[in-house]
C-alpha cells in the first residue's frame, strides 16, 4: 500500500519543515510515502471562505483517484490512541492500495472534498496550526509503523 499525505500551502517555518522531512524520511523505510503540496491560492481577498474551501477542494479532488482510499485530518474526526491508530492503519494496509490524508487550508474543506471523504480522524480535540499538523501527523505516522512492526521507539 502507497500512502500519501496532501497539503494545501507550503510548511513555511523552517524548523517544522526540517522536522517533517526527517519524519518523511523514516516513514519511507516502512512504506511507500509521498507528500503532495497543493499551491495556496493566490487572490483571496477577494474570495469568500467558502469559495476558497471549493477552489481548494477541486485542487484536492483532482489528486485522488477512484480507488484511493481518502482520510480527512479534521478536527471532528475519529480520534485514536497511538496504538489504536496503528491497528487502523495495519488495516487499511490490507484494505487498500493508496490511502491519502489530507490536511485542508485554513478554513477547512469543501462539501465536495467531504462527500469524497472516505472518514475523518482527528490527532487531538485542541486545536492546533496547519504547519504543526503536519509535523504531529507526520510523526504518528512514523510511530504508528514501528508499532507495527513491534520496534521500541512507542516505549
Amino acid at each position: 500500500m502507497k500512502s500519501v499525505l496532501i497539503l494545501v500551502g507550503k510548511t513555511t517555518d523552517k524548523h517544522l519543515s526540517a522536522l517533517i522531512d526527517d519524519y518523511v524520511s523514516r516513514i519511507g523505510h516502512y512504506m511507500p510515502f509521498e507528500v503532495v503540496c497543493i499551491p495556496e491560492l493566490k487572490n483571496t481577498k477577494s474570495l469568500s471562505e467558502d469559495q476558497q474551501r471549493d477552489r481548494e477542494g477541486e485542487q484536492i479532488l483532482k489528486k485522488v483517484q477512484s480507488g484511493d482510499t481518502l482520510y480527512l485530518l479534521d478536527e471532528r474526526g475519529d480520534e485514536y490512541s497511538s496504538v489504536g491508530f496503528a491497528r487502523w492503519l495495519e488495516r487499511q494496509q490490507v484494505q487498500s492500495k493508496r490511502l491519502l490524508f489530507v490536511i485542508g487550508g485554513p478554513y477547512g474543506f469543501s462539501p465536495a472534498v467531504y462527500g469524497r471523504a472516505d472518514g475523518k480522524l482527528s490527532l487531538s480535540k485542541m486545536t492546533f496550526s496547519h504547519q504543526m499538523v503536519r509535523l504531529l501527523f507526520t510523526e504518528q505516522l512514523y510511530r504508528a509503523c514501528t508499532i507495527i512492526k513491534g520496534e521500541p521507539y512507542h516505549h
